[in-house]
C-alpha cells in the first residue's frame, strides 16, 4: 500500500512538470484557436441537448475544456485547457484541468466537459484553486433531454461530451484546476 502511495505520487510529481502549471495558450494564436474552439463546443452542446441553454442562462458562470486528453497504464493522467466565462457570457480567463490516477486502467481517450457555476461563491472557490473534484464527482454525458434531470450538487454541475478512443479504468484519481485571469495573461 506505502508503495502505491509513493508511485502515485512520483507519477504526479512528473505528470504537473510535464504538463507545466500555465493555464493560458502560449501565443495569442494559440489563445484565438482555443477560443473558436470553445464556441464549436457550446454550439455542439446547444444543438445536441436544448435543455442546455437554461444553464448557460442561470448559472453564475462555467468553464468550458474543449479537448482534455487522459490515458493510462495502472497509473494514468489527464489534462486540458480552457476558458472561463461569468454570468451572459463574459470571458474572464483561462483555466487548465489535470488529474492523476492510480488503478486498474488501460488505453486512451479525449473527451470535451464543461462545468456549470450555480453560484458565484462556486465560481470564486474554482477561480483560487480550491475547488477540486473527487472521483465520487458525477458527470452528465450530454445527450438529447439529458440535461433537463441535471441537478447542481455542492455548486456545480459537469457535462461531458465527444468521447472518442478507448479506455476502461477502475481507478482512483480527482480533477484538479489552475484558473488565469485575463487581467494577468501578458
Amino acid at each position: 500500500m506505502r508503495m502505491n502511495l509513493l508511485t502515485a505520487l512520483l507519477f504526479s510529481l512528473a505528470f504537473s512538470c510535464i504538463v507545466g502549471c500555465n493555464a493560458t495558450p502560449r501565443t495569442e494564436s494559440d489563445r484565438r484557436v482555443l477560443s473558436a474552439e470553445v464556441q464549436a463546443l457550446v454550439v455542439a452542446l446547444k444543438e445536441k441537448d436544448a435543455s442546455i441553454s437554461k444553464y448557460f442562462d442561470s448559472a453564475a458562470g462555467y468553464a468550458a475544456f474543449p479537448s482534455i486528453g487522459k490515458g493510462g497504464f495502472i497509473i494514468g493522467g489527464a489534462f486540458g485547457r480552457g476558458e472561463v466565462f461569468t454570468s451572459g457570457g463574459t470571458l474572464i480567463g483561462y483555466s487548465d484541468m489535470t488529474q492523476a490516477s492510480i488503478g486498474a486502467q488501460i488505453g486512451g481517450q479525449s473527451f470535451s466537459e464543461i462545468i456549470f457555476f450555480e453560484t458565484k461563491e462556486a465560481l470564486a472557490s474554482f477561480k483560487t484553486g480550491t475547488l477540486a473534484f473527487s472521483a465520487t464527482a458525477s458527470a452528465v454525458a450530454v445527450q438529447s433531454g439529458a440535461a433537463a434531470a441535471a441537478k447542481y450538487e455542492n455548486g456545480v454541475v459537469i457535462f461531458l461530451t465527444q468521447p472518442k478512443g478507448l479506455m476502461a479504468e477502475l481507478s482512483v484519481g480527482g480533477q484538479q484546476f489552475n484558473f488565469r485571469s485575463l487581467a494577468d495573461v501578458e
